[in-house]
C-alpha cells in the first residue's frame, strides 16, 4: 500500500466490472473462504461455486440499490464489499453490507476499516440512507470489529449457521444508525 493506504474505487453498474476484475473478486472470495473467512462459503470453496454469485452479483449493480466498494493495491484487489437496498417503500431508508472481506495478504492494514468507512458516507451521501444492517458468523469475534466502528448488536438467529456437522453457530445481527 502506499502512505495513502488502498485506493478504493466505488461501482454502481454491471459496465464497470471488467472480466479480469470478476476474476479477481472471484480469487479472492476463494481466498477468504478458504482462510477461514465468514463470508458465505465454506472451505474449501473454488471459482466453480464462488464465480457464479459474483456474476449475479455484478448484474444486481445499481446506482439505486446495489455498490461494490473495492480497496485497490495497484493492479491487486485486497478487499471489498457490496451495500444492497430494497426499493419497498417499508424498507428503502435503509441497507445491508454484506460481504466485507480484505485477502488475507492484506489485513491488518486497515482495509476493512477504510471500506467500512466509506460504505458509511456513500450509504447516506448518495443512496440516501439512514441506517445499515449486517449479520455475521457468531463464535468470529467479528462483533467487536464492526462495534469499534459504532456499529449495534440488536439481535440474533440461534444455531442458524451450521459451519460442520455439530457446529451450528447463532447469526448476529447488527445495526448502524443514524449514518
Amino acid at each position: 500500500m502506499g502512505d495513502d493506504g488502498p485506493q478504493v474505487r466505488q461501482c454502481a453498474h454491471p459496465g464497470e466490472i471488467s472480466a479480469g476484475l470478476r476474476r479477481k473478486l472471484t480469487d479472492c472470495w476463494v481466498t477468504v473462504s478458504n482462510a477461514g473467512g465468514a463470508v458465505g462459503f465454506l472451505p474449501p470453496a473454488d471459482s466453480t461455486q464462488v464465480s457464479p454469485v459474483v456474476a449475479r452479483l455484478v448484474t444486481g449493480l445499481d446506482p439505486q440499490c446495489s455498490r461494490l466498494l473495492l480497496a485497490l493495491d495497484g493492479e491487486i484487489l485486497a478487499g471489498w464489499l457490496n451495500i444492497r437496498r430494497e426499493l419497498s417503500p417499508l424498507v428503502a431508508h435503509w441497507g445491508t453490507i454484506n460481504h466485507l472481506q480484505t485477502h488475507p495478504g492484506f489485513r491488518g492494514r486497515g482495509i476493512g476499516r477504510t471500506l467500512m468507512t466509506l460504505a458509511r458516507q456513500v450509504a447516506r451521501e448518495e443512496m440516501g440512507l439512514e441506517q445499515l444492517h449486517l449479520a455475521l458468523r457468531g463464535g468470529t469475534g467479528l462483533e467487536r470489529f464492526y462495534g469499534r466502528l459504532g456499529w449495534e448488536v440488536v439481535g440474533s438467529w440461534p444455531r442458524a449457521l451450521r459451519v460442520a456437522p455439530g457446529d451450528d453457530r447463532d447469526e448476529i445481527l447488527m445495526v448502524l444508525a443514524p449514518l
